[in-house]
Parts: structure tokens; sequence; C-alpha cells
């Protein structure tokens, strides 16, 4: 395994945390549940067979990653039960209920994280009308952008200067990143809400959307 595949595996352990404890829905351990480490091999595998064609990366791994976990269940035993919230009793094999369920609850899920990122959001003073018409047109713009993003959020003094004075450290990105500061200021609304959805892992299903290229530089 390449060291590049090993940081970005690393760096996404609670994204497949999440999802095979969703999955499971119970709370799992690393050193005792073997969920999470069929969850860690078909993430591994996602890496190798994704490509473009098959839209969203975490989209398509987490897909993997359940099927992954549901043939596990099924060798185990043709009639393990799960509990949902509400208590009640279902078995793996009405699947498409679990489905259903797994849908509403992402649902859920997906809709307390964007008020959630509209409240971080509204604390830079940016809304999400500023990012409509702030946002850029071409797609080499916003890859860069991306990258930008990405390097910055991986900056522990770029990002607490950034959670603490709520401005975005123009200079010290310059610096970091090698870009002309009327660049970062030109897309500086945009910059920190990607930087906020790097940065905090509240923020997951959001993210996923900004489909991030495995095998990039941002590996």
């Amino acid at each position: 395994m390449t060291l590049e595949r090993e940081k970005f595996i690393s760096e996404n352990k609670s994204f497949i945390y999440k999802v095979a404890s969703s999955i499971c829905k119970r709370k799992l351990e690393w050193e005792n549940d073997d969920e999470l480490s069929i969850a860690l091999i078909a993430f591994n595998k996602s890496i190798d067979t994704y490509n473009e064609d098959k839209g969203n990366f975490f989209s398509y791994s987490k897909m993997l990653i359940k099927n992954a976990l549901i043939d596990y269940f099924r060798k185990r035993s043709k009639t393990i039960n799960v509990y949902l919230e509400n208590e009640e009793l279902i078995s793996f094999e009405q699947k498409s209920s679990i489905e259903k369920y797994e849908i509403d609850n992402e649902n859920k899920i997906r809709a307390h994280e964007i008020m959630l990122f509209s409240n971080k959001l509204k604390e830079f003073g940016v809304s999400f009308n500023d990012l409509v018409s702030n946002s850029p047109k071409h797609k080499d713009t916003r890859e860069e952008l991306i990258n930008v993003a990405f390097e910055a959020s991986k900056n522990i003094v770029i990002v607490e200067k950034l959670l603490k004075t709520k401005q975005l450290p123009i200079k010290q990105i310059c610096i970091l990143t090698s870009k002309k500061e009327k660049f970062i200021e030109k897309w500086r609304r945009y910059l920190v809400a990607l930087i906020l959805i790097l940065a905090d892992d509240e923020l997951m299903y959001i993210r996923s959307y900004l489909n991030i290229k495995v095998g990039d530089e941002n590996d």
C-alpha cells in the first residue's frame, strides 16, 4: 500500500466509521468489531475500482461498504436482526425496508448538516445566496479552489485562525499555496465555505458532494 493511499484512508476513517455504524445501527470499536475491518477493506477496494463514470467517489465507496457488510451478515446468519431507532425488530431479508429507513435517515442527517452549515456561514457573514453569486463558473477554477481549500484545511494554524477571527487568513494561504493574493481575495467567501466543509467532520455528507478525486494531489 502506497503512502498516498494510507494517508487517504487514514484521513477518511471517520467516514468509514460513520457509514459502518449507520448500517450496523450501533457504536463500533476499531479494536473489537469485525464490521469496521470489513468496511475498511471495502473502502480500500473502492479506491481500486472507482472511476468518474461511477459518480461521486464517497457515494460509491458507501455502496461497496454497505454491500460488503450485508454479505458478512448473511454469511453469519440468514436471520440476523437489527433494531431501528423505534425499536421495531426487522430482518435483513426485508432489504427494501432497511433501504427506505436508511434513505430517510440520511435525508435527516443531510438536512441537519445543511442547517448546521448555514449557521456556521452566518458567523462569517456569508449566506447561501452569497455562495451562489460568488461561485466559479469554470470547472478548472472550481478544482483549483478545492485544491487550495484542501491544503488550507490541513493546516492547523490556518484553520484555528479562521475559526477564531472569523476572517480568512489570506496572506498565510497565499504563502502555503503559492497563489496570488488577488485570486484568494476574489474567492474569499467561496474558500471560507470550502475550508469549513473540509475541516469539520460534522459536515461529512456535504463534503462528499465536493467529489475530490482519488489519485489527485489531494491524496
